[in-house]
């Protein structure tokens, strides 16, 4: 039997990069899959094709997990045409890059409630499914940054430092209830979010990972994995990192 057999996982942002992969990690050991975009509708409805073809219900939602009704109405959607929420992945993000010195007020807004508003929304909105069942895995998507901080990146930093924060709460609140938390912190991970970076730099990024090589979204699909199933039952209010030993 595979290890995700009669579960229903949402994942947010998951057209593309990392929300894909893991999409499909989770639907190849028997998860019937729930996506949500905002802007990539036809990359959405491929990976919806994707996933059915592993033999599992899959549908994509048009969303904006930043919006906190938004959220609410998107799980209602999800129950009703799957029946429950057993996994819930945060994964939705941007970036607006810039010197604090340059940085004006919408780009901090747009990050901070991109990438940790709608982790509060979306974790808000399931937790009344997953206490009725006595059952529920969230897993939230953070990144290195977040604990170590990074030049031009204070909003991105401190969205996804908050992220850490809010996993570690939760899981306290939460575990009574037989409700796990844990987060994953990816490092440099090649994604269309990385793909603006020079050759030089993506070099220079390569010398300084101990294992040498730049990470792939099935490397942060297979954590997720790890998370989300039994393997990990005792394991909750952790933070893991998927960096090749980067920040370590």
């Amino acid at each position: 039997m595979k290890q995700l057999q009669n579960k229903v996982a949402l994942i947010t942002g998951a057209a593309r990069g990392i929300g894909r992969s893991i999409a499909i990690k989770l639907a190849s050991e028997g998860a019937d899959v729930a996506i949500t975009y905002l802007h990539n509708q036809d990359q959405s409805r491929g990976v919806v094709g994707e996933l059915r073809s592993l033999s599992v219900k899959a549908n994509a939602y048009c969303s904006d997990a930043s919006n906190f009704l938004a959220a609410h109405q998107l799980v209602t959607n999800i129950i009703g045409d799957f029946g429950k929420i057993d996994i819930l992945i945060n994964n939705a993000g941007i970036t607006k890059d810039n010197l604090l010195l340059r940085m004006d007020e919408q780009a901090w807004d747009d990050v901070i409630n991109n990438n940790l508003k709608s982790v509060f929304n979306m974790t808000k909105a399931v937790i009344p499914m997953f206490i009725k069942q006595n059952f529920g895995v969230i897993v939230n998507v953070s990144s290195v940054v977040g604990m170590k901080g990074n030049k031009g990146q204070s909003n991105y930093a401190a969205s996804k430092a908050g992220i850490i924060g809010f996993t570690k709460s939760v899981a306290l609140e939460l575990g009574s209830k037989n409700i796990r938390c844990n987060a994953i912190a990816p490092g440099f991970i090649v994604t269309d979010m990385t793909s603006s970076l020079t050759e030089s730099a993506v070099k220079e990024w390569s010398t300084n990972i101990p294992l040498k090589r730049l990470g792939t979204p099935d490397d942060v699909a297979n954590c997720a994995l790890f998370l989300v199933s039994e393997s990990s039952s005792y394991i909750t209010g952790q933070v893991i990192t998927v960096d090749g030993g980067l920040f370590t």
